[in-house]
């Protein structure tokens, strides 16, 4: 038994926000139905390449593939039945859109009140802003992130990744989970939705604590947050590569005088508490990195994390892959794919101690599981989905 055993989810969503969502759920042992356009995911780049890039095999493990065209009345008559015994819907598309197909929260519920609908978007179901059209770079500006980001004098910077997008996924997944529990108290299902900009605002929680402390937003700092913490920054190393450092005590302060070798700045009163050093942290900066541009980056990493100072580097994404404590835990996981070579996948960081996750399984093709789906869920014989696919309604591998 996982925690998601027996849990069936019909998974309509595209590209990072949904699909991760799904993931998570996939990983704790939930049988995921992911549908499908006739052209794929978005993600797949179907019509770029017959190999989908690796971002979608690392949030399309575990999953089963079938696909649907809902612009046909057949196609949404499939849908309806497979939602009669599904325990989630996961969609992403623009709000209304699929209202429009005829398969709305208003609908499916009526089908199956035990279905818990979940709904992804940039602004959320309702609202002046509702329609507006969201992508995880636009809602990092809209939604102060970019105005926070950036160095000091200079513009609005968008933040690396797409840490907009994953933090939908999160809510969504933790609304479907309420959901799932509130749904054993009450035996109804529910509509569950998150917006994208909802999502990202506890992220601005320091930034919205200055606004109130100061009366105004900080200045982008591209070294630090806006915290009147000294050290807090990033110091270039020998080697050209850099660490963060900083100091959340005072304790940490004067063991950094101690490694750099500055103990003649201990009991200086221009540099005895935090504030006093914001203030002169140009001069605090300038000191540390006097240091650190004798020492390679990993001789500074040692010597400060010798002396439990609060320190990291500043690695590259390919550094991160490669991590030996995250491969030790089984987070990444070396794998041998057919087509895309050797890979590095990542399991859920979600860990329960009573339950095993799932063994990473890859990615589905493209209609991969229509048969397996469409005849043993609903008992299709193979002539009826050979007449759906010479229709138009599903498309299998090699048609």
């Amino acid at each position: 038994m996982q925690p998601l055993t027996g849990i069936r989810v019909i998974d309509l969503t595209q590209i990072y926000q949904g699909p991760y969502c799904a993931f998570l759920m996939a990983m704790a042992g939930a049988e995921i139905i992911k549908v499908e356009p006739l052209t794929g995911d978005r993600t797949r780049r179907r019509n770029l390449a017959d190999i989908p890039p690796v971002p979608f095999a690392m949030l399309n493990s575990n999953k089963r593939s079938i696909t649907l065209n809902l612009q046909k009345p057949r196609g949404v008559e499939i849908l309806k039945a497979l939602v009669k015994d599904a325990d989630v819907l996961l969609e992403n598309y623009a709000p209304g859109v699929m209202d429009r197909l005829g398969v709305g929260y208003d609908v499916l519920k009526e089908i199956n009140p035990r279905l818990i609908y979940a709904s992804g978007s940039g602004y959320g179901l309702s609202g002046p802003d509702r329609d507006l059209l969201a992508m995880d770079h636009t809602i990092q500006a809209d939604g102060g992130l970019m105005s926070i980001t950036g160095e000091l004098g200079g513009p609005p910077a968008r933040a690396g990744g797409t840490p907009v997008d994953f933090l939908g996924g999160i809510h969504l997944h933790a609304g479907v989970m309420q959901a799932i529990i509130g749904r054993e108290k009450t035996g109804m299902g529910t509509l569950v939705e998150t917006a994208m900009i909802e999502a990202l605002y506890f992220v601005m929680t320091p930034e919205i604590g200055n606004i109130y402390r100061t009366g105004s937003q900080s200045p982008r700092r591209g070294d630090k947050s806006g915290s009147q913490t000294s050290p807090y920054g990033r110091y270039v190393c020998k080697d050209g590569r850099y660490l963060v450092v900083m100091s959340v005590a005072e304790t940490h302060w004067d063991r950094i005088l101690t490694v750099i070798g500055r103990e003649d700045l201990r009991g200086n009163p221009d540099f005895g508490t935090a504030l006093k050093r914001s203030a002169r942290d140009d001069e605090v900066n300038e000191t540390i990195e006097a240091w650190t541009r004798l020492r390679t980056r990993d001789e500074a990493i040692s010597a400060l994390r010798q002396q439990k100072i609060p320190v990291a580097p500043v690695r590259d994404v390919a550094e991160v892959m490669e991590d030996p404590h995250m491969h030790s835990r089984g987070m990444l996981n070396h794998f041998q794919h057919p087509d895309l070579g050797d890979i590095v996948l990542p399991r859920s960081p979600i860990n329960l101690s009573a339950y095993e996750m799932s063994n990473l399984e890859f990615y589905p093709d493209l209609g991969e599981h229509n048969r397996e789906v469409l005849g043993g869920l609903l008992g299709m014989s193979d002539a009826e989905i050979d007449v759906l696919e010479e229709e138009g309604v599903i498309l299998s591998p090699g048609t």
